[in-house]
């Protein structure tokens, strides 16, 4: 039950409007003087307080402070005779949450109160409301999407009301989950459909994709704006940037809120070097042999980013001051921080960040991160609050006052996976668990996005008779021999490399300085 405490010297006079607010079910408390108000409010934690401003001995305006240091964060509703300006100023330096003016009618008291007090309430059923009548409007959208565009649409919507619904009705949000999962199956049976048609051919339903991003996106931007840093945050989701995007309203407008599609296997060794070489792994590999390895291969697998970018800078006959940082550790940032000379000097400065790809990698391996991100909300909580406080942050902040513009990208996103599917290989199989490739990989053909022949989308081969397989929506594959040990261990991990929405649909956000 809503408990109210009423304060006023004339609490006698108030007695029809208290027997109303009884009625509506409310349980209110009443006194006459600021003394005993703070007593009360110390001793219960009232919902919402009303306070009468003109009293004998202490004022309405003497007594706000006091609840307030015993009670921050109850709203407190004030009544007053008067509006004049320099008293409701003094009120509301003093955070009250509203005011209303004698002599109080139940027609303005009840709004108050349901805005005060129910405001989180009816918001939350409004928005269950509005989802429940988007829903079929978004399973209609699914089943006649046929361009990435309109994927890319559907995707934003899903996440929108994923963090909208975040906290709510526990019935609605298994809705949600239901619709996304139903999402991502249908999207991976468009990917199926289309991906060797993109990889292949350059018509106008083609997306932006890993190799073409640079080219087709960015370089654009960097010729049309006097300063460009690129920042490619590793792991990185849609969901996150929305989480982090409120932060940087105060020092950035946003220009563009767009998407792109990751290559295939949208795992770093690959999607990465792709966006920097601006060329499909095979290439790569043909190419610059010596500078790519397989899976099979020891070593590592992203070691020659700032050479690729060179190259591709030189190929397209850019002729940018250019600078590249690869931060993999907290003490990187801290360091750029004191040698930001060199991305102020640049025309082109590139940042690829490494963090969310290891608080990935941790969740699995520890267990206290993992009971701190049990879900995507949680895991999105965690990305804010480690954004405020990391030199990311700083660094964005140091930027939009130098007048930089600025490019937040990903090479690929990550999915919680929970649903195992065995296969079977030989040694040199690789150990990813959302795609495998080598030789003679055994599996379902029917749980798995199968590619016999890796020439056909661009993709090198470690041997003649080498395949690749991909893992739909929330599936993890695991080897049969020791296979529970390993669903306990992987089940409800963040993991990449397959294909779903949150995988391949990369945000692909321009941030322009405030002026």
């Amino acid at each position: 039950m809503v408990k109210i405490l009423w304060v006023d010297d004339e609490i006698e006079l108030l007695k029809p409007h208290i027997m109303l607010l009884q009625g509506k079910g409310y349980e209110v408390d009443t006194c006459n003087n600021g003394y005993d108000a703070i007593d009360m409010a110390t001793e219960v934690a009232y919902d919402v307080i009303i306070l009468d401003e003109m009293m004998p001995g202490m004022t309405g305006l003497e007594t706000l402070p006091l609840i307030k240091d015993v009670r921050p964060t109850t709203p407190v509703i004030m009544v007053t005779k008067s509006e004049e300006e320099d008293i409701m100023d003094k009120a509301i330096g003093s955070k009250i949450a509203d005011y209303i003016v004698k002599p109080v009618h139940p027609s303005q008291m009840l709004p108050l109160i349901k805005k005060h007090v129910h405001s989180q309430q009816l918001v939350t059923e409004q928005t269950t409301a509005d989802y429940r009548a988007e829903f079929g409007r978004i399973a209609v959208s699914m089943q006649n999407a046929s361009t990435f565009r309109q994927w890319s649409a559907i995707y934003r919507k899903l996440v929108n009301w994923d963090i909208e619904l975040s906290g709510g009705d526990e019935s609605i949000r298994e809705i949600l989950q239901y619709q996304k999962a139903e999402a991502n199956r249908i999207f991976g049976r468009f990917v199926c459909n289309n991906y060797k048609g993109w990889i292949n051919s350059r018509d106008e339903d083609t997306p932006v994709m890993s190799h073409t991003l640079m080219r087709n996106n960015i370089f654009p931007v960097v010729d049309s704006n006097t300063k460009t840093t690129l920042l490619l945050i590793d792991n990185f989701r849609y969901d996150q940037w929305r989480t982090i995007s409120s932060m940087l309203r105060g020092y950035f407008d946003i220009a563009t809120d767009d998407f792109y599609c990751s290559i295939l296997p949208t795992a770093t060794q690959y999607a990465r070097n792709a966006i920097f070489a601006g060329l499909m792994p095979l290439a790569i590999d043909k190419l610059m042999p010596q500078k790519w390895l397989n899976d099979n291969e020891e070593g590592g697998k992203n070691q020659y980013e700032e050479e690729f970018l060179a190259r591709q800078i030189a190929q397209s006959g850019k002729r940018y001051k250019w600078s590249f940082d690869k931060l993999v550790r907290p003490e990187a940032g801290r360091k750029l921080i004191d040698n930001i000379q060199r991305v102020y000097d640049a025309d082109f400065s590139v940042i690829v960040y490494n963090f969310l790809d290891i608080l990935s990698h941790a969740r699995t391996e520890t267990e206290i991160i993992r009971q701190l991100t049990e879900d995507d909300a949680s895991f999105r909580s965690l990305t804010r609050s480690w954004f405020e406080h990391s030199e990311l942050f700083t660094l964005l902040k140091m930027l939009s006052e130098r007048g930089h513009t600025v490019v937040i990208t990903s090479d690929h996103g990550t999915v919680r996976v929970d649903n195992p599917v065995k296969v079977t290989g030989d040694r040199e199989t690789s150990a990813n668990l959302r795609y495998k490739t080598g030789r003679n990989l055994a599996y379902n053909r029917k749980e798995v996005f199968e590619i016999t022949k890796p020439e056909e989308v661009q993709l090198p081969s470690s041997n003649l008779t080498s395949s690749y397989i991909f893992a739909y929506n929330n599936d993890f594959l695991v080897y049969n021999n020791d296979a529970n040990r390993h669903i306990r261990y992987y089940r409800d991990t963040f993991q990449h490399g397959g294909i779903s929405m949150e995988e391949m649909i990369v945000p692909y956000i321009v941030l322009q300085p405030k002026k």
